[in-house]
């Protein structure tokens, strides 16, 4: 069980810190509720304690997986799906898992991708979600701000 000031990733909304945990009635039950506030955008989610599981919540990386993540952006094979749907439908799924390896690997491909040829409106904002997800559990595990967090990503996607 998670607690009052934990910093989480809620796949596909992003990295978030539990403001309170408090028992609320829904259709006649007494459920325990995650209050939780989305850091990129402010959003507060309320999140069935008993379902954080199966919703994929889990804690930020450390700073030394912040590593491995780096090391998949600069380098790795880039998925090479033709079929744009099945390509994009991938790419939502990785998102979805919560794991940052997926997340950034989506961030890579669609980034090395979009320098080849421009990529589609869809992919374009979902290369945006990933992105911002990269960027916002990076600072937050590394204790930097967002704007340095984006500079050492845009680094690794560009090692040239």
């Amino acid at each position: 069980m998670y607690k009052q000031g934990d910093k989480l990733v809620y796949p596909m909304h992003g990295v978030g810190i539990i403001e309170a945990i408090e028992k609320k009635e829904v259709l006649g039950q007494k459920l325990e509720f995650y209050i939780m506030t989305i850091v990129n955008n402010g959003m507060k989610v309320m999140i069935p304690v008993k379902n954080a599981d199966q919703v994929g919540l889990r804690p930020i990386i450390s700073k030394n997986e912040v590593k491995k993540v780096l090391t998949i952006i600069s380098q790795g094979e880039t998925e090479r799906e033709d079929d744009w749907k099945l390509r994009y439908q991938n790419n939502i799924d990785k998102i979805k898992s919560g794991s940052i390896y997926e997340v950034s690997k989506v961030a890579r491909d669609l980034y090395r991708r979009g320098r080849e040829k421009e990529l589609s409106i869809m992919e374009r904002k979902l290369y945006e979600n990933a992105y911002n997800l990269l960027i916002h559990e990076i600072a937050l595990a590394k204790s930097i701000d967002i704007e340095e967090a984006g500079n050492v990503v845009s680094e690794a996607l560009s090692p040239n």
